[in-house]
């Protein structure tokens, strides 16, 4: 089923790291009403401003991709933060929804919604099947929230609403704070800066012993389009390579990339996390969609992109 390029979408969050992928790919596409409001103009966390934007542009399709992110360390700093807000701007964005017709919606959640130790690669029949990682599991289980709110939505409306779950993402507009990015862009932003100060050596958090699957964010910027226009079902679906990289690698292929040539080291004393998240991906892949970037060439462009900032610090 082809989605009208003349219907009004909402792209939730379109100024974060996964909105504005979505923004550049639902242009490149055709799509002529894309509703961008930034937080500053409606705040999503507010039920009557979402509940007037809908009642006033009333879109057809939304992608819910507007969320309190983070990484590791804001996550454990501001649980609170992390499971209010995202629990207010799902919940006020799917009633207003189904309250003023929307036909299609995306929710995106995230791969920490799984279990701390599930099994590798890790199925959609694995959510809530053990423990969450303690790190973030405020933020999961708003996501968890969120999912079990599209099913409901399905069960007592019959609305063709569905669920996709990304695994870590990075790429041109990620958040490159060191103090609440998530590791591949904290990573990247690090060496970028040791390299330019010509730094004798550089400390990342953790033992580097955790395997991670990383999705360039345009790439999940196809499946969600992808998955509107070829997938009506009850089940999340997971989105990602199938593919996963230790982080003293990838820390090696980000040093490569930047060019730094100084010495690499681990700080023990920090969180590693879950030891290893990599999704199974068989369902999306059967139905069609397989991303087009591998991991050097999405580290490359990231890193072009950020060579384009400024430094942080």
């Amino acid at each position: 089923m082809e989605l009208p390029r003349n219907a009004t979408v909402h792209i939730a969050g379109h100024r974060g790291l996964v909105g504005s992928a979505l923004v550049r790919h639902f242009t490149e596409q055709g799509f002529t009403d894309l509703l961008l409001r930034s937080s500053d103009v409606v705040d999503l966390r507010e039920r009557d401003a979402v509940r007037r934007l809908y009642a006033a542009e009333r879109p057809r399709i939304v992608v819910l991709a507007a969320a309190r992110v983070g990484g590791i360390a804001a996550n454990s700093a501001r649980p609170v933060d992390f499971l209010s807000d995202n629990l207010r701007i799902q919940v006020n964005v799917l009633d207003a929804a189904r309250e003023f017709g929307v036909e299609h919606l995306l929710f995106l959640g995230s791969s920490c919604i799984y279990p701390k130790f599930a099994p590798q690669p890790i199925p959609e029949s694995a959510l809530l099947s053990g423990p969450l990682e303690p790190t973030n599991d405020a933020y999961a289980i708003a996501k968890i929230a969120g999912l079990l709110h599209v099913q409901a939505l399905r069960r007592q409306y019959g609305l063709p609403y569905i669920s996709a779950m990304p695994t870590n993402l990075y790429g041109p507009g990620d958040c490159l704070d060191l103090r609440t990015s998530h590791v591949l862009p904290a990573m990247l932003q690090r060496t970028h800066e040791a390299h330019a100060r010509k730094a004798a050596r550089i400390t990342h958090w953790g033992s580097g012993t955790p395997r991670r699957e990383f999705l360039y964010v345009d790439d999940l910027a196809r499946a969600c389009l992808f998955l509107l226009e070829h997938y009506d079902g009850d089940a999340p679906v997971n989105v990602g390579t199938g593919e996963d990289i230790e982080l003293r690698e990838l820390a090696e292929l980000i040093a490569e990339t930047v060019g730094y040539r100084g010495a690499v080291e681990w700080d023990t004393g920090r969180p590693d996390g879950t030891p290893r998240k990599l999704l199974d991906v068989s369902v999306i892949n059967a139905l069609g969609w397989k991303p087009e970037f591998g991991l050097r060439d999405g580290v490359r462009r990231t890193y072009e992109w950020l060579n384009g900032r400024p430094t942080t610090g």
